[in-house]
């Protein structure tokens, strides 16, 4: 049985187990360890075991997770969420949809801090969904601007998957970090449009809210000067070289906690839930970059990676054929499993084809992050939907049909950013 049958066999066996409902970490880790075992041996795959745990967590790059993870539920449970749309909604809450529009302008400055799609989605459903249905906004805009802008969690930076493809491809974090920009605010501007549309032939979806004074705007602004100071010390600090990602995490979680303390939300109840949420989400994490790990070896032993990286470059086809290929798996993937472990599970076996089809590595990044966002809020089992609908009660066939205008705009921004690969590589390129 050669090596590429024994990958092939490998991927099948993992996707039976996922199916099976065997936590993704595990059964990435399974699979890993038992093709290495076959192509190779017993006694060295026992070895990888031994060495892949300490050699990968022990790194100081993979402290930079846990840290920002901390920093984005201590901003949480700081209340930092209803100033942002409290601000967001004095800006445009007169104009039609302007809840809606208010919303994604909220969800992209959580993410800011947040780094995940989900937790934005939550975390903005529970401020967002009540004023929507008190001004009588129709349950289906309500539930998908939410979940719609929730998704732009984790491309703005910093995001930890963002940080996890850097790991996995020797790519710079703060190039990755300065690549998502761009294509998060175009994300933003985009679902905004299509708010603005359906408004403009339906009012009754969005209808517009009371006017507010100029001073009323200003206070308003200023009551997001937290997330503005967080978000530019972090940012700010790692592009001025004052320090490094881990660093600025580090720097980041301090602040944020530093803030609970100035905004008087400091007690028991929100520090232990905190460090709950984050020892939670790390673990979860951990165990699946660790799968991924054991996995990345018997994928080189196997060579299927390699192999397959050839025979797709030396197909009689356009490469951005292949490239929408990838992206289409991606966001099948991206329907039934966590962003983060498609990005893990994916990225060893395509990015050898991206560089053998002479694609920028970092661009590739973007677009992976851009597409998997885009399988959070796809029918059937977007988990963005979920939490969505969990928050505000409504049926799944309303949520799905709020969501289908920002697919649309989904589609449209991913298409620009391929058409465009400057709008992601022109910051980078300044560093």
């Amino acid at each position: 049985m050669s090596p590429m049958f024994v990958g092939y066999m490998g991927i099948a066996v993992m996707l039976v187990l996922i199916f099976a409902r065997v936590q993704i970490g595990i059964s990435m880790a399974l699979v890993g360890f038992a093709g290495f075992a076959w192509i190779v041996g017993l006694q060295p795959a026992i070895g990888v075991l031994k060495t892949v745990p300490y050699s990968t967590f022990a790194s100081q790059e993979m402290s930079v997770i846990p840290l920002f993870i901390f920093m984005g539920a201590l901003a949480f449970a700081s209340g930092l969420s209803e100033d942002l749309y409290y601000a967001a909604r004095k800006l445009t809450g007169q104009l039609k949809g302007g809840l809606a529009i208010a919303t994604v302008l909220a969800c992209s400055f959580f993410a800011a801090i947040s780094g995940s799609s989900l937790a934005t989605a939550a975390t903005m459903g529970r401020v967002a969904a009540p004023e929507m249905k008190r001004y009588n906004y129709d349950p289906a805009m309500a539930a998908g601007s939410i979940a719609a802008g929730g998704s732009i969690g984790i491309l703005i930076p910093p995001s930890v998957i963002l940080i996890l493809y850097g790991v996995i491809t020797e790519q710079s974090i703060g190039k990755l970090f300065l690549a998502g920009f761009i294509p998060g605010i175009l994300e933003g501007l985009f679902y905004i449009i299509t708010i603005m549309i359906l408004t403009r032939y339906n009012p009754k979806l969005g209808p517009a809210g009371p006017r507010t004074t100029r001073r009323e705007k200003f206070a308003a602004i200023l009551k997001t000067w937290e997330v503005v100071f967080l978000f530019t010390l972090v940012i700010g600090g790692i592009y001025a070289g004052i320090f490094t990602p881990t660093e600025a995490a580090g720097i980041g979680a301090f602040c944020a906690f530093c803030m609970m303390i100035w905004r008087r939300k400091m007690n028991w109840q929100n520090l232990k839930g905190s460090l709950v949420s984050t020892a939670q989400t790390t673990g979860m994490l951990f165990i699946i970059v660790f799968g991924a790990m054991v996995l990345g070896y018997f994928f080189s032993v196997s060579r299927l990676p390699s192999e397959l990286a050839s025979f797709v470059g030396d197909l009689p086809v356009n490469r951005y054929v292949i490239l929408i290929f990838i992206l289409m798996a991606t966001l099948l993937l991206g329907c039934i499993m966590d962003s983060m472990a498609i990005v893990l599970l994916t990225v060893p076996v395509f990015y050898p084809t991206i560089l053998e089809l002479g694609f920028e590595p970092i661009w590739f990044g973007i677009l992976v992050v851009r597409v998997t966002e885009m399988g959070l809020i796809t029918p059937p089992i977007g988990l963005n939907v979920y939490v969505i609908q969990g928050i505000t009660g409504e049926k799944m066939g309303t949520v799905f049909r709020g969501i289908i205008p920002f697919l649309i705009a989904d589609v449209c921004h991913v298409a620009v950013l391929i058409a465009i690969p400057q709008l992601t590589l022109f910051l980078p390129g300044l560093f």
